[in-house]
């Protein structure tokens, strides 16, 4: 027997013409693609499981301080009606603290999407059966696929609200990506009268998988989440963190064309732009920015101050003050985590790609490029 979703995918126009034979194939086998793709991405929520539970990476998130902001934003947000949550995608501890931040104040769970590559083994079941994500095939350019997600989302927004990464996956740069639309255009095909987005920017004062990320540089494959995970176990070894959860203003899409590219395209930067603007501006980012191969801790305050001055002028969401307040928070944690090297008074540079890494994380929000280290 189907359940609703499905009979409800299963019912819209576009699976009824691609059953039709609108990209080549009809029938029987058409339908088995369509079905075995809703399977895949069906999921169960079941939040009080997920609180008893938490996670097996609990251990490592109890290393990571969770500080949400305007949280008043997503309340009255879901109070009126549907909400899409639009996050960047800097950790895969994202998915887990952006949610429990979501679990810990009293504001309804949403389905998040996140890559198929995390829904293999043990962790796949608690993904699936518990946490309520949906996984998603990157990348693909399987028509019957991308019909089957499209319209499964649509149909989840009706009775969900849904969190996503509009860059796809984690920036293994640094840096902010653009958009990609397959999953914005889902959300807004939903039609659903009351539907908003909220802009949401995650920052951590250290990512877990700093090194893994800035080692690869770009992403050339995709990895099992098991060979993921004991990476993240080594580097946590000393680990500790802050991670910010900022809420931006609701952006209602009432306006948007969803049958538009270039509406939904447009629109998807808009999001972009804003979740740009929340990320919250640490000490470590601002340090990695002011660098050079050796500075005096003196010299480099001051190049920190130069670059927050800038910030602040700009609006962002500033989390250090002054630049002796970035000097004196982010030493610490950077030379323990082998970035940076503090002797005699003097700053050098240890791991040169990892200190890059975090300062192409304020890219988009300096107007000349990051001063990282040359």
């Amino acid at each position: 027997m189907l359940d609703e979703i499905t009979q409800a995918v299963l019912s819209r126009e576009e699976i009824a013409k691609y059953l039709e034979g609108s990209h080549g194939e009809s029938g029987s086998a058409a339908r088995e693609r369509i079905t075995g793709y809703l399977e895949e991405l069906r999921t169960t929520q079941r939040p009080s499981f997920y609180r008893a539970l938490k996670h097996p990476l609990y251990p490592i998130l109890r290393k990571i301080e969770r500080h949400p902001e305007h949280l008043e934003r997503v309340r009255a947000a879901t109070r009126a009606g549907r909400v899409i949550y639009a996050s960047n995608h800097k950790s895969h501890t994202d998915y887990l603290v952006e949610l429990l931040v979501l679990d810990e104040n009293g504001v309804r769970p949403p389905i998040i999407a996140a890559g198929i590559n995390l829904f293999g083994g043990p962790l796949g079941l608690l993904h699936r059966h518990v946490t309520g994500a949906m996984p998603i095939r990157r990348n693909t350019k399987d028509p019957a696929y991308l019909i089957t997600l499209k319209a499964y989302v649509a149909e989840l927004l009706r009775k969900h609200d849904f969190f996503f990464y509009p860059e796809g996956g984690r920036s293994y740069s640094g840096e902010m990506k653009s958009p990609k639309t397959g999953l914005m255009h889902a959300a807004l095909q939903a039609d659903h009268a009351q539907l908003v987005v909220i802009p949401t920017a995650v920052a951590y004062d250290l990512i877990l998988e700093d090194h893994v990320l800035a080692r690869q540089k770009i992403k050339r494959s995709q990895r099992a989440f098991s060979s993921e995970i004991a990476e993240m176990v080594r580097y946590a070894v000393g680990y500790r963190s802050r991670a910010f959860v900022t809420f931006g203003a609701a952006i209602p899409v009432g306006n948007i064309d969803a049958d538009s590219r270039r509406e939904v395209l447009d629109f998807s930067h808009t999001v972009m732009g804003a979740i740009g603007r929340l990320v919250k501006v640490l000490p470590t980012a601002v340090v990695a920015n002011a660098m050079r191969p050796s500075v005096t801790r003196s010299d480099l305050a001051g190049r920190c101050e130069a670059i927050i001055e800038t910030l602040r002028a700009q609006g962002a969401n500033l989390g250090v003050e002054t630049g002796a307040e970035a000097v004196d928070a982010a030493l610490e944690p950077l030379e323990s985590r082998g970035v940076l090297v503090v002797e005699r008074g003097r700053v050098r540079v240890r791991d040169r790609n990892v200190l890059k890494f975090y300062a192409r994380s304020l890219e988009h929000l300096l107007a000349s490029p990051s001063r990282h280290t040359h």
